[in-house]
């Protein structure tokens, strides 16, 4: 099986490697039907093909945030970034400032009974017509792009009642874990300057924007919740200054297209056990989900070093990610480089199904599935992940925490705060005893 992976030139500039890379997103979608660009068997330009199936890397990007937390500007950073990488770069706007710019009065949002639903069902058409289009536009050219979006469709259901929402997506022939989880390859949400950074909030420079302090606090602790459950969500606080918080950003994005970076992800702890959910304190935000990994023969095969105890060129495995009835999926190729030894992941997101099944039969039979339950949650405006599994083992339970600061520079140990309600064993290390508590250990059926 081929599979691209972004890299980075010696230059730092982006490029393809190792074939061809399958769209990483799903389709473009409008009202719960495909577009007509990417559903014509007729398509037959270079362009109309690429649609169809692109030939470079895609990715998305959703930047939120409480008010006057910095999107502007990071949005404008991001691209800029991007761009000088060799990405082909495009932004789409916010759909509610272009409908507030355009004539609509907030006075609206109060005039008579079902208002805000119906400003919102007009906002979320925008959004995803817009986000679609863009997506095409990218997916065309061929090249490898990055499209950040300003705000995500999940936003709208921070101003309405949720079931009210809930039936604005379905209307679409979607669901909420769709518009959630299967549209935005990360979330980056920029926490408010009213929450840490008091002196520096205004409104004066967004006429969209309205809020006090407080309510400014309100609307981001919502606007953090409702994305809870995607698997890469990723909170920017203000325990630094802005210049380094924008930077932070910067290298998350990175770590997303697979620019070097030495910024860190998240740090891993082992749980002494399994916690309870009745023990997650009340205003603790959580979804839970049920995930299969599945590892893949690959044609660069990845045997382990015996040195490193590490796969020395590539692996790749897809994941179905199940809440309720529904699930989304999505395939991660990891590329180890020994001379840094660093990882290098480059995430896509599966569309259908039948197209993860389909994938499902290129399985390494010398390796289990994985079946794990995955706990996401908020604490002290801090995302955290914990990871049971289920199979092969029972009896290995990972917390992984956000470095969401600048920990490394002030406390020299990249150590988050830690939620009192867990049962923290130890923090992981890179050593050979606790590499062997990862994914890709386990599913060895050898080691098991």
């Amino acid at each position: 099986m081929e599979s691209a992976v972004s890299s980075a030139t010696t230059d730092g500039n982006a490029k393809i490697t190792n074939g061809t890379e399958p769209q990483t997103s799903t389709p473009a979608q409008t009202n719960g039907e495909i577009n007509d660009i990417t559903s014509d068997p007729l398509a037959c330009t270079v362009a109309e093909k690429n649609v169809l199936n692109p030939p470079s890397p895609f990715y998305k990007i959703a930047l939120t945030g409480g008010p006057c937390g910095g999107k502007t500007t990071a949005l404008a950073r991001l691209s800029r970034y991007l761009i000088e990488r060799g990405f082909e770069v495009m932004t789409c706007p916010e759909s509610f400032g272009m409908v507030v710019t355009n004539g609509m009065d907030l006075s609206y949002i109060g005039a008579i009974p079902g208002m805000p639903n119906v400003i919102q069902d007009t906002v979320m058409s925008l959004q995803i017509t817009h986000e679609d289009g863009f997506e095409a536009i990218l997916k065309a050219r061929g090249k490898p792009s990055v499209l950040i979006c300003d705000r995500g469709v999940m936003d709208g259901s921070v101003y309405m009642d949720y079931s009210d929402f809930e039936r604005l997506v379905q209307k679409r022939g979607l669901e909420v874990c769709d518009v959630r989880e299967g549209r935005y390859n990360c979330v980056f949400h920029m926490v408010s300057a009213a929450e840490g950074a008091e002196q520096h909030y205004t409104t004066l420079n967004n006429e969209v924007r309205s809020e006090t302090p407080e309510e400014a606090r309100e609307v981001d602790s919502k606007t953090i919740a409702v994305w809870v459950g995607h698997p890469n969500l990723s909170i920017f606080d203000n325990s630094t200054d802005f210049e380094t918080k924008v930077s932070r950003i910067v290298n998350a994005a990175a770590n997303l297209v697979g620019l070097p970076t030495n910024a860190k992800r998240f740090t891993k702890y082992l749980l002494m056990c399994e916690p309870k959910l009745e023990d997650f304190p009340a205003e603790v935000d959580y979804r839970v989900f049920e995930v299969e990994k599945v590892y893949l023969l690959n044609s660069i095969d990845a045997k382990m070093d015996s040195n490193e105890n590490k796969p020395n060129k590539e692996y790749s495995f897809v994941r179905k990610r199940s809440q309720g009835q529904s699930s989304i999926y999505g395939q991660t190729t990891v590329t180890y480089d020994s001379s840094t030894r660093e990882e290098i992941e480059v995430k896509r997101i599966i569309a259908t199904r039948q197209e993860y099944n389909t994938i499902c039969q290129m399985r390494d039979t010398d390796r289990h599935v994985l079946v794990q339950t995955r706990i996401s949650f908020l604490w002290k405006k801090q995302s955290f992940a914990i990871h049971t599994y289920r199979q092969p083992v029972d009896n290995v339970c990972i917390l992984y925490a956000q470095v969401n600061s600048n920990h490394d520079n002030e406390r020299g140990d990249s150590t988050p705060p830690l939620p009192e309600f867990l049962q923290v064993e130890r923090k992981l290390t890179n050593s050979e005893e606790d590499r062997k508590l990862g994914s890709y250990f386990i599913s060895l059926k050898n080691e098991t």
